[in-house]
């Protein structure tokens, strides 16, 4: 086992879930805002599996999914304004749970719930289809066009997931303001996957045609 890689995980696995609790307790000013406490518990436990899994199975894969210093500088714009925005959203979440704002019902938050969870298995088989999967855009060596499962209906199931994920975290954490912070993503990703593409097709042999092949990106029938 890499050593030099575990730390690095264990190191970021734990300094993602203290920035975390931080932006949701303090704004909420207690610890006993039982949602903030559900996004962590569905969040953390299954990312602390799949890591465990990836460090003895595919450790490439998990270096990969650690790097984030991206390349392209549109990129690197796109990702400081997803930052910027998962931040306002959690602590905009926070601040609702504690001044009462506008209080989510109960079934939407455990159906939000059941969606991030499904959405998390959705993850977990994009990552088992590519080892490609770098959280970076770039072509790495001896890189190959995926076309079989998930990638034989859309071309970047990956941010079907996410997108999936990311729009149900406000909802677990029963805040409607901060959902509506978290409509910013869509747009984000739809930025990304236009600049993502022109890389693709520019640097990664047969992508032009697996895109005329596939014909939608992130949703079926939709877009």
């Amino acid at each position: 086992m890499d050593k030099r890689l575990l730390i690095q995980t264990i190191v970021k696995y734990l300094s993602g879930l203290l920035l975390l609790s931080v932006l949701l307790f303090i704004p909420a000013g207690t610890l006993d805002y039982w949602n903030a406490w559900l996004l962590i518990g569905i969040l953390c436990i299954p990312m602390f599996i799949v890591g465990i899994v990836l460090m003895v199975n595919n450790p490439e894969l998990l270096q990969k999914r650690l790097n984030m210093q991206e390349k392209e500088s549109e990129q690197k714009r796109v990702i400081l304004f997803g930052g910027l925005m998962f931040i306002c959203g959690f602590v905009v979440a926070g601040l609702d749970f504690r001044y009462q704002w506008f209080v989510l019902p109960k079934w939407l938050v455990i159906m939000a719930t059941a969606i991030f969870l499904l959405a998390y298995l959705l993850y977990v088989e994009v990552l088992r289809e590519n080892t490609y999967l770098s959280r970076t855009i770039e072509i790495q060596e001896n890189q190959e066009v995926i076309d079989t499962g998930l990638y034989g209906i859309v071309r970047h199931p990956m941010y079907t997931s996410t997108i999936l994920l990311f729009m149900s975290m406000p909802l677990v954490l029963g805040s409607l303001f901060s959902f509506v912070i978290f409509l910013i993503y869509p747009v984000i990703i739809v930025k990304r996957i236009k600049n993502e593409e022109q890389v693709l097709e520019k640097g990664l042999p047969g992508y032009s045609e697996y895109k005329k092949r596939i014909k939608y990106r992130v949703i079926p029938f939709i877009w």
